[in-house]
């Protein structure tokens, strides 16, 4: 993965840099439902993974905030120019293995490799095949409707962390999907967060277009 180390002396962040590093939990997490109608609709159609459709979407909404491809290496911010996700896979015993996925191309190419490498990634477990700092990690608890949720951090991680959980239909008949965006304050301020959701939202729109 290609990167550019920042000039940390002109970071117009600098202050903030430090500060938030300074503290025990320096991450910001927000919960957002997201109408998730038309990607829905997309993958039904198309018989194609609502998943992978969601990966997809929410993969290049985060690329497209270069505040969320940033981690801190030592005292320094590297910032990729584009990052991959490593996404959970359930296994039959209901524990999970990690799979990585690449996703700056069409959707039909996309399919096809995402689905080469959840099949191929029983085989690593939870030992990650590429470069670790600069994945998007993404969860999924398909099995509820959440309104918030608090995730686990190791260390000083950067990466972050995506996760949605079970659409549900409102009454107004639109599919509504809780998802959460976990960040390093250090690197990332709300701003970035609302840009990532209203990217998020432009990416699922563009599915209607498709139908």
């Amino acid at each position: 993965m290609s990167y550019t180390i920042l000039d940390m002396q002109n970071y117009k962040r600098r202050a903030h840099f430090d500060y938030f590093r300074s503290l025990q939990y320096p991450y910001a997490g927000t919960t957002v439902n997201i109408d998730v109608t038309q990607a829905l609709q997309y993958s039904k159609k198309y018989n194609c993974s609502f998943y992978l459709t969601i990966l997809h979407a929410a993969a290049l909404a985060a690329d497209d905030v270069k505040e969320l491809r940033q981690r801190i290496r030592g005292d320094q911010i590297v910032e990729y120019a584009e990052c991959p996700t490593s996404h959970i896979e359930l296994l039959p015993d209901s524990t999970y293995c990690y799979c990585t996925i690449h996703h700056h191309m069409e959707l039909p190419m996309y399919y096809a490799q995402a689905e080469k490498a959840r099949k191929k990634c029983t085989e690593n477990g939870i030992t990650e095949d590429e470069n670790v700092e600069s994945m998007y990690f993404v969860s999924t608890v398909p099995w509820f409707h959440y309104s918030a949720l608090i995730q686990p951090v190791g260390g000083s991680e950067s990466n972050p962390r995506i996760t949605w959980g079970k659409y549900e239909t409102n009454a107004n008949g639109e599919v509504i999907m809780p998802v959460s965006l976990l960040v390093h304050h250090a690197l990332v301020d709300g701003i970035h967060i609302g840009q990532f959701y209203e990217n998020l939202n432009r990416e699922i729109h563009k599915y209607g277009s498709l139908l």
